[in-house]
Parts: structure tokens; C-alpha cells; sequence
């Protein structure tokens, strides 16, 4: 386990200034968790020490998400990724354990599904530590889902659960989990997007830059191991994405490639646009000036019905109910992405119109506020 120091960062929440320094850990891993956690880092101010379990294990593209919200660098690094989902946790747990045990912050701090935020649970526990989980109780009832058993057990380490929506709060209390320990929060994702949304001038050099034209394009990326490991399943979505008539353009991740070329599928990929990875703030640009887009991301599903966009979601479930039918609609593999993405190419100018005015289930972005008020209560002043 390495540690170094990150920068200091500025106290932004007046309620939180009798937080002692480095009272709450905010434990993470990947760069959605960044995304998510960075506006709780600023607002916790000195209080905060954050460690990076290291399950993004790309320092590089990790330190990016960091720079984009102007945070400094973690206070420590763990260093566990590139192994097996249960290597990556007992040796986050590990390391978390010693970390832990030699800091005593007052509390720590995860968010959603992943590896490094179910170590850092039970890291907690064993410590005798407060858990706060922040986006909990979400729940698709895929028991196939990996992060379906990561989010449960997180929920019922917790000591403070701060649901985003209403939905995830039933889902809690219809697990059994005393509602004192609830607070439903609205999801930090609404603060992310808003930040970091770029102006229209700069979603013009973006269309420029991939030769695209605004509401003329569909933006689409795939990345769980339910579609992209699956041989069958990821050719078939890229048949339906190669057939549509408005332009797709596909960022994929080298591992997605890779798949492609081990299973002998590149040329279905010759009637997409497909271009590297590009970085979030790109990507948001790219979506708000989308025709629609089309995805397995989770977070996906969530940022659109804050910038206004429609998504096809291709998952055999989803965690987040509260945008079907608004925001979303979930499709299976199959004819029915083309089905579902000719409708709505037919009348794109409806198909804004018809949620321009939609609000966000996840919030009204102040979300952030609300759960470091919350910690606070929960772990008292200096």
C-alpha cells in the first residue's frame, strides 16, 4: 500500500467546518465513483481523506476525472486492480483494514456497487467504524448482476443509507432496514452534470471535431460483461447499431475491442463510427447535442434526464426504474433496438419536446449538501 498526500482542498459548506481534518474516508475506485463522490470531497473540505483502491487500475485516466472537478490527488493509493473480483476485494479489505486502523477517521464514506466500495464496507464494519453509502438502495432483483450483491450487502452494513430516490427508499424498507438510518437525498449525479456540461460553443467544436450534426446522431457505448463478453449478444448489437439510419458513433473501450477482435467480429463494426474513449465531460457534450443515444451504462440512464436525452437501454434489467418510460426504455439484444431506434428517428423534434420539460427523478442538485449535512449529524463536531 502506497500513500501520498493529495492537495489541499477548499472548504466550501459552512456546516461542515467543525468536522475535524481528515475525520471521513471516502473510499472509491473507479471513475463513476469519482463523478459521483467529487462534489461531497469539496464540501467535506480538510475533513475528507480520500483512498483510491486502485480497482480503475489506469492511475492516468483516474487522475483526469480528479483534475476536472479541481480536486487533488487521493491521500492514499491501494493498488489492487487487474485481479479477479474476489482477489480485488480481500485485498482492498486488506489494505483498507490497515489503513483504517491506522487513521480512525469518525466515518467512512462509499458509493454504489462496486468491488472497492463493498471492501470499504466491510472494511468499516470490522473497524467499528460508521458506514455511509452514498446512491443506496438500488436494486434490478438480477441476482446474475455482480453489483446486485455488492449494493445489497453495502445497504445492510450501513449505518446511513442516503437513497437518491423515493423508489430506493421502499426498496430499503422493504428489506427491513429501520428508516432511521434512511435519508432520501436525491442522486450527486444532478451536481456532476450540471458542473460539468460543456456551454454550446464548445459542443460545436465537439460536432466539428467528429464531423456530426446536432439531433443527427445517435451516441451509444457498451461496456458490461453481459453484452460485451457474451459473443452472441455483443454481435448482435452491433448488427442493430450498424443498421440504423442515423449515424452512430460508438466510443469503445480497448477491452470491448479487444472482445470484438477475439470473437472475430470487427467487421460488424464497419458501420459504426467508432473512436477511442473520450473523456466525461466530451461525452455529456456529445449526448446533450445527441438525437438520442443508446447504452448499457448505468449512469447513462441517470445523466440524460438531466441534459434531456432519451436512451435505449440494452441490459436484461436495470436498477433504475424511475426513467423508464420518461427518460429510458429497456430492450433485450434483438430487433427491437432497431424497432425502438426507428420510432424515434422518425420524429426526433417530438421526441425532445416530449421530455424537454421532464424533471429529473434524482433531484434538484443538492443532493451533495444534503449528505454531508447528514454526516455531520452522524459523526458530530470537532
Amino acid at each position: 500500500m502506497s500513500e501520498y498526500q493529495g492537495r489541499t482542498r477548499s472548504m466550501s459548506a459552512h456546516h461542515v467546518q467543525q468536522l475535524p481534518p481528515r475525520s471521513v474516508a471516502i473510499v472509491l475506485g473507479t471513475r463513476p465513483e469519482i463523478i459521483k463522490l467529487a462534489h461531497v470531497i469539496r464540501l467535506l473540505g480538510p475533513a475528507a481523506t480520500v483512498v483510491h483502491t486502485g480497482q480503475h487500475y489506469d492511475r492516468g485516466l483516474s487522475e483526469t476525472f480528479f483534475e476536472a472537478f479541481g480536486l487533488g490527488e487521493p491521500d492514499a493509493y491501494l493498488g489492487v486492480g487487474g485481479m479477479t473480483r474476489g482477489g480485488q476485494i480481500g485485498s482492498a479489505v486488506s489494505a483498507l483494514d490497515e489503513y483504517l486502523g491506522k487513521h480512525r477517521p469518525r466515518a467512512v464514506v462509499v458509493q454504489g456497487d462496486t468491488n472497492a466500495a463493498l471492501a470499504g464496507g466491510i472494511a468499516a464494519n470490522a473497524r467499528e467504524l460508521p458506514l455511509v453509502h452514498v446512491e443506496a438502495g438500488l436494486r434490478s432483483y438480477d441476482r446474475r448482476m455482480p453489483e446486485e450483491h455488492n449494493r445489497v450487502l453495502i445497504d445492510h452494513l450501513g449505518d446511513l443509507l442516503c437513497a437518491p430516490t423515493g423508489v430506493a427508499e421502499k426498496n430499503l424498507l422493504e428489506e427491513g432496514i429501520p428508516d432511521v438510518r434512511i435519508r432520501v437525498t436525491g442522486n450527486t449525479v444532478v451536481e456532476a452534470v450540471r458542473e460539468l456540461l460543456p456551454d454550446q460553443s464548445e459542443r460545436n467544436s465537439l460536432l466539428t471535431r467528429f464531423g456530426l450534426k446536432s439531433g443527427e446522431f445517435i451516441l451509444s457505448t457498451f461496456h458490461r460483461p453481459e453484452n460485451v463478453d457474451d459473443p452472441e449478444r455483443f454481435a448482435i448489437i452491433l448488427t442493430q447499431l450498424a443498421a440504423l439510419d442515423l449515424p452512430v458513433i460508438l466510443p469503445l473501450h480497448p477491452r470491448s475491442l479487444a472482445k470484438a477482435g477475439e470473437n472475430r467480429m470487427t467487421q460488424l463494426l464497419d458501420g459504426i463510427q467508432v473512436i477511442e474513449p473520450i473523456g466525461y465531460r466530451e461525452f455529456l457534450g456529445l449526448g446533450a447535442e445527441s438525437a438520442f443515444l443508446i447504452s448499457d451504462s448505468g449512469g447513462v440512464q441517470e445523466e440524460v434526464s438531466v441534459y434531456k436525452r432519451s436512451v435505449i437501454v440494452v441490459r436484461r434489467s436495470t436498477e433504475r426504474p424511475e426513467v423508464l418510460g420518461t427518460f429510458a426504455e429497456l430492450v433485450e439484444p434483438g430487433p427491437a433496438i432497431s424497432a425502438l431506434a426507428q420510432s424515434w428517428s422518425n420524429d426526433v423534434k417530438q421526441l425532445h419536446s416530449r421530455i424537454a420539460d421532464e424533471p429529473s427523478p434524482y433531484g434538484d442538485g443538492s443532493a451533495s449538501n444534503q449528505i454531508v449535512n447528514e454526516i455531520g449529524a452522524l459523526v458530530g463536531g470537532a
